[in-house]
Order: structure tokens, then sequence, then C-alpha cells
């Protein structure tokens, strides 16, 4: 073979392997331009991922105005729920008041809270405290930094999507009152919202403003899934103030919410009293609130169990002599 023919053929060969390459490289680039596609169509015009949570049901309780103990009752429901065997995490989205954790009895081992983990400056199991009272319960105060807008959506996404990687089954969202920026991010993930009113006007009027965000802001209306299960907490239930008109009746507050009763609270010293021990007034198993919480949480997890305390109890002369 002459030196020309050699040229000849290594020319081709050289022209051969320079279209296989660009052949390769297309074909990558057609990969990677499918991927992105197919990124993007999992992810909603916020950024945050279509797919649902593998484990996680995400409860918020919320109300509409404050001071009608919504973290007692994130604490005391987060608690049941973990005692009945269940990995339970409860998250403080209150930034900048910090209430949760002194309720749960562990505001002096706070390191590291939920916005050091969202801003990277902490990972998730540094900040996550592990209740004492009750297994399988763990705790992520909020932060007392002043800036509203530490939260973001982003953020709390990739915190939930840590814990269903870490096999939790519930987490609890203490939201703040109203509309502020902590409650709406509690709010958008809800799978279920537990509203906590008390049988006031205000209290009830305000809390039917958060049912109508639900069913127009959340998760779940955006990517048109069933709608967030909301359902009414009442707290601070008084029979004998109904009795004389002083306060709104059961049936009155569920006629004005329409949602379904997970529970009613009565008023009790004992709440205070746990509080201010860091105890969930739901292990206080002799105190009828405690008693009312424990019949939320089984109702929250599917059984039926009948009303109580919400009649007014009768005295020693009113049994002996009872009609």
């Amino acid at each position: 073979m002459s030196e020309q023919e050699i040229k000849k053929d290594n020319t081709e060969v050289e022209v051969k392997e320079e279209k296989k390459e660009e052949q390769t490289k297309e074909a990558e680039k057609a990969k990677e331009t499918e991927a992105k596609v197919e990124k993007e169509a999992d992810v909603d015009e916020n950024g945050l991922s279509k797919a649902p949570f593998k484990n996680l049901h995400v409860i918020v309780v919320t109300s509409g105005k404050g001071g009608v103990g919504k973290t007692t009752s994130s604490a005391a429901i987060a608690t049941g729920i973990a005692r009945k065997g269940h990995k339970t995490a409860v998250l403080d989205f209150d930034v900048g008041l910090r209430n949760l954790d002194l309720i749960m009895g562990c505001e002096r081992r706070v390191v590291y809270d939920f916005i050091n983990v969202i801003q990277g400056e902490a990972k998730l199991n540094q900040a996550l405290i592990k209740d004492r009272h009750v297994d399988n319960l763990y705790v992520l105060p909020a932060s007392q930094t002043k800036d509203k807008d530490a939260l973001t959506l982003k953020g709390v996404e990739a915190v939930f999507r840590e814990l269903d990687d870490m096999n939790f089954e519930y987490v609890v969202c203490d939201s703040p009152a109203g509309i502020e920026a902590g409650a709406l991010m509690a709010l958008y993930f809800a799978d279920e919202a537990i509203v906590t009113t008390n049988p006031e006007v205000s209290s009830v009027r305000d809390s039917d403003r958060i049912i109508g965000i639900l069913n127009a802001k959340s998760r779940r209306s955006e990517l048109e899934m069933e709608p967030v299960a909301a359902k009414l907490l009442l707290t601070r239930y008084v029979p004998s103030r109904v009795k004389k008109a002083e306060m709104l009746s059961v049936e009155d507050v569920q006629e004005l919410l329409t949602i379904p009763l997970l529970g009613v609270i009565p008023e009790s010293a004992d709440v205070l009293k746990a509080s201010n021990s860091g105890n969930p007034i739901i292990l206080d198993e002799a105190s009828d609130a405690g008693k009312a919480y424990e019949d939320a949480v089984e109702r929250l997890l599917g059984k039926e169990v009948p009303l109580r305390f919400t009649t007014e109890k009768k005295g020693l002369f009113g049994k002996i002599f009872k009609k």
C-alpha cells in the first residue's frame, strides 16, 4: 500500500471517529434536555417538587387569632400521636416568639433551630431535640430572629423531604395566628389542618378566614389534589357559661364554620400548670383537659370516640337529687 493510500485511510478513520464523537455528544445533550424537561414538569411554579411525600403526613395547628391555645394543642396532639407508636416531629413556625420548646420542656436543650437548618448552618438531625417524655417524638424549635422572611417555601419543603427520608410518619406544625409569613408557610404544605378556636364570636370569625386560605392557597389546591382536611378543635369551653349565653355552644360554632369537630377541650387550670412545668397537658391523665386531648388524638387517627366535657358537671346535691 502506497503512502498516499495510507494517509487516505487514516483520514477516513479520523472522520469516522469525529462523527462518532459528535453523535455521542448530541445523544448526551438530548438526554440532558430530556432530563431537564422532565425535572421542570415535576416542579410547580414555586420551584417545589410535585412528588408526594413517601410516609410523611403534615398536620397544621392553626387559628385566626392568637391566645386560643394553639401551641398547647400542638404539643398535646404531637405527644398523643407519638404515644400511639408513630414517629412524630413537632415544628415551631412562630419565628421570633418561640413558645413550643417551653411547653415541651426542652428550652435549655436548644442548640440549633429551624432557621439554622433552612440556612444551612446546621443539619436537621443536629437541630431536632428528642423528647424526654415520649419515644418517637422530636421537637424542632423556632428561631428568635426578628426576620420573618427567614422562612422560605423551598427551605420548609427541604426540611419536610428530609423528615420523610428519616421515616417520620407525622409532622405537627405549630403555626402562628392569622396570615403572617410563618402561618402561610405551614398552611401551604398541610395535608390536614386543626383549626383551633375559642367559643367566642371574634375567634370563630377569624377562624373562618383561615379555612378560606386553606381552600385557596394550599399546595393541595394548587396541584388539584384532594383538599386539606380541616377539623375543628374548640378550646377553653365552659358549659356553665354557654348555659348563661356568655359563650357560643358547640353547635353554634359548628354551624358557623361547617367543618368536622375534632374535639372540645374544657377550660382548666391544669393547662397552665402543665405548660409552666414543661409537660404537655395530655400527659396529665387525671385532668379533664388531658383526657379531652387524648380523645381528640384518637379521633384524628380514625377512631370513633364520644364527646365528653360538653355539659355542666353536677354538684354533689345534683347527683343525689338528679331528676
